[in-house]
């Protein structure tokens, strides 16, 4: 059943049950879009469901490093909400242990399923649907993906992210689509074990997000390089 948009946006978010993608779900729907929740995590898609409001939030478990969930998952979308507008794919993990020589092998198969086949295959399933709308592809990089990291296969993985974004860019540009990549310094989240209160806060990285996606028509923000102030 098609739920009435009303003339609002619709922004599929990836990795949308904590952290960024949950405080870019609330800022969205605060700012009068409607947006669709992916995760892996059913219970935790539910309760934010329920708090931004089943005429606000649509949600679909999904993992997305298999490509026929993501298939299914915007096939869902788009018979509930009848368009998808835009599509920020923040989806991805980080490795148990630094560099090469102590890093696991199992560990990084997981690591680069979400962070490189995830964001690969969300843009495959999500790109006829922005190609509909000419509508906006935002992908979570990282200062890992723009600096040196000894040994780092979660900061090459960013890297890819990073270029990957600034090569469909040029493909969106062809039919009127835009892309932006974000590549934000520390923040906040649930990624870490310890709280990183004095850095960036998911909130910070929400409204990074929006400006990109109220960028005038006319301009495509291609990259945002966010880090903490101090």
């Amino acid at each position: 059943m098609t739920s009435s948009t009303s003339g609002q946006k619709v922004i599929v978010i990836t990795g949308a049950s904590s952290g960024i993608g949950k405080a870019t779900a609330k800022q969205l729907v605060d700012e009068g879009f409607k947006v669709a929740l992916m995760a892996r995590s059913e219970d935790k898609l539910a309760a934010l469901v329920d708090e931004l409001g089943e005429d606000n939030g649509y949600a679909v478990k999904t993992d997305v490093s298999v490509f026929s969930e993501l298939e299914d998952a915007f096939k869902k979308v788009n018979s509930h909400y009848g368009q998808v507008d835009g599509i920020f794919a923040n989806a991805g993990r980080g490795a148990k242990a630094a560099g090469i020589e102590k890093g696991e092998v199992d560990d990084w198969d997981g690591m680069l399923g979400a962070n490189v086949n995830g964001l690969l295959y969300t843009a495959k399933a999500g790109l006829p649907y922005l190609r509909n709308s000419k509508g906006h592809f935002i992908i979570t990089s990282s200062v890992a993906g723009r600096i040196a990291l000894k040994g780092s296969v979660y900061g090459a993985s960013k890297w890819f992210a990073y270029g990957f974004g600034q090569n469909l860019a040029e493909e969106m540009r062809e039919w009127g689509g835009r892309c932006t990549t974000i590549c934000p310094g520390m923040v906040n989240t649930p990624f870490f074990d310890e709280p990183k209160e004095d850095k960036l806060q998911p909130e910070d990285i929400a409204n990074t997000v929006l400006f990109a996606l109220n960028a005038n028509s006319s301009a495509c923000v291609r990259e945002m390089y966010v880090m903490p102030a101090n």
